[in-house]
């Protein structure tokens, strides 16, 4: 995409010494700058305003005589997002900005572009409140990999719920979905996943993807769900 958002976000970046996996990390060296440094470039190529939630003064200091924004946050913040709004209140007490894009800070070679495009996606849809960037699994393992952050989506436009009601369906005449609903809209919303039409692709997927007797409900285990399968 070309041009900035017309929206007033800030791209926070939180960031701490005392990661567990690695500590120190934000100033470790890549290529003779510190890590959180190269985020925070790339960030500002970004066009938007920047500015950097540390945990430690070490960080501040960095990024200051680097000539960027920092603002010290408790360093006992459970998390980069309770980080991100702690700096959030200390810098913007009225409320001018209107859409906060949190980018992690390691991070180093992020495209500039994934922040404008996250503003613009944020500034184009009203009903939406929160938005995250996910891209394709690089291979297979990806799905094993406990370090590596997922994110489930379907390409139809219905919800995750009509997706799965589709697929049980399609697997035999003689399969009755029961969906648990609380709610006569949640109950409508189901019954309408007997309309969905899944690809041969999009039921090769899901096969994979929840194998036979790999799932189990949440009230029920794998040996019970088996025992109910085979009455």
């Amino acid at each position: 995409m070309t041009g900035r958002p017309a929206v007033t976000p800030l791209i926070l970046i939180p960031t701490r010494m005392s990661a567990t996996r690695l500590p120190g990390k934000p100033l470790a060296d890549i290529g003779g700058k510190p890590m959180v440094i190269r985020a925070w470039e790339q960030a500002v190529r970004s066009g938007l305003p920047v500015a950097v939630a540390a945990g430690d003064q070490e960080i501040v200091d960095v990024i200051e005589a680097a000539g960027g924004r920092a603002v010290l946050t408790d360093p006992a913040l459970p998390s980069g997002s309770d980080r991100v709004l702690a700096a959030l209140e200390a810098l913007d007490p009225d409320g001018d900005y209107d859409s906060i894009i949190n980018l992690q800070g390691d991070m180093p070679f992020a495209d500039p572009g994934i922040a404008t495009a996250c503003a613009a996606l944020l500034h184009g849809e009203p009903g939406c409140d929160i938005a995250t960037l996910v891209a394709p699994e690089a291979d297979v393992s990806d799905r094993s990999n406990v370090d590596v952050v997922k994110a489930v989506a379907d390409s139809h436009p219905i919800s995750a719920a009509q997706v799965a009601l589709a697929w049980l369906l399609a697997q035999g005449d003689d399969i009755v979905p029961i969906p648990g609903c609380k709610r006569l809209s949640t109950l409508e919303d189901s019954m309408s996943a007997a309309d969905v039409v899944l690809t041969p692709d999009d039921l090769t997927r899901l096969d994979a993807a929840a194998p036979v007797g790999g799932t189990a409900g949440l009230r029920y285990g794998n040996p019970a769900m088996m025992a109910m399968v085979r009455r």
